[in-house]
């Protein structure tokens, strides 16, 4: 089972997905990225009247909407002040260097560089989009239940790539698999059956990466 927004998909059931293209959803990615290069080349986020300005919004009603519903989605935040701080549109982390992730052994910690997360998992704002992960046919891929995964419209899908495709009208996340004329979708679970489409096949994306959160 697939959920993206406040609506649920599984691999029996369609609930009228908003997929990519929409328009609405493009203008809001597109009013984030500004921001965040706003936020990245001052080092402060833009007050209301500057957001205004930026995305084009000459209403303060409508500024404070287009705030609200970002703060909502957890793009930006508020202190106790009411002043804008960034969320997840956050700054780069440091990259304090290597782990080994088998014996133990000696490790000092190094600033080798900083990174924003979004630079490393997402290629194409414009075209990437989110989905919560809350079933296990993918879970031999490593994706389990919470589990967020990015995805990208943009990227043409090939044979082996995870991708979330609508099949015969119903809405799922599979390895995609092709050979000749034939189509399949593979799930990484041996519970769950491989899907063949009687009538109808469409790719809405292609999972580019996996974020899983522990605490």
């Amino acid at each position: 089972m697939i959920q993206f927004a406040n609506l649920t998909v599984n691999d029996r059931s369609l609930y009228n997905l908003t997929m990519p293209g929409n328009v609405k959803e493009d203008r809001m990615r597109s009013r984030v990225k500004d921001i965040a290069v706003f936020l990245d080349k001052n080092g402060r986020m833009p007050s209301f009247s500057e957001i205004g300005v930026m995305v084009g919004l000459h209403s303060k009603n409508a500024v404070f909407k287009l705030v609200n519903t970002l703060e909502q989605r957890g793009v930006i935040k508020r202190d106790r002040k009411g002043r804008l701080i960034p969320g997840s549109i956050g700054a780069p982390v440091r990259v304090l260097g290597t782990v080994e992730a088998g014996f133990p052994s000696p490790a000092e910690e190094e600033l080798a560089d900083t990174m924003s997360l979004d630079a490393l998992l997402i290629q194409n704002p414009q075209a990437t989009f989110l989905l919560k992960v809350s079933g296990d046919s993918m879970s031999g891929a490593g994706i389990l239940p919470g589990d967020m995964v990015i995805v990208d419209k943009g990227q043409v899908p090939r044979s082996g790539d995870i991708v979330i495709a609508e099949v015969d009208g119903q809405w799922t996340m599979k390895y995609l698999k092709k050979r000749g004329d034939s189509v399949s979708l593979i799930p990484a679970n041996p519970l769950y059956k491989p899907i063949r489409p009687k009538n109808e096949l469409k790719i809405a994306g292609v999972v580019t990466a996996v974020v899983r959160k522990y605490k």
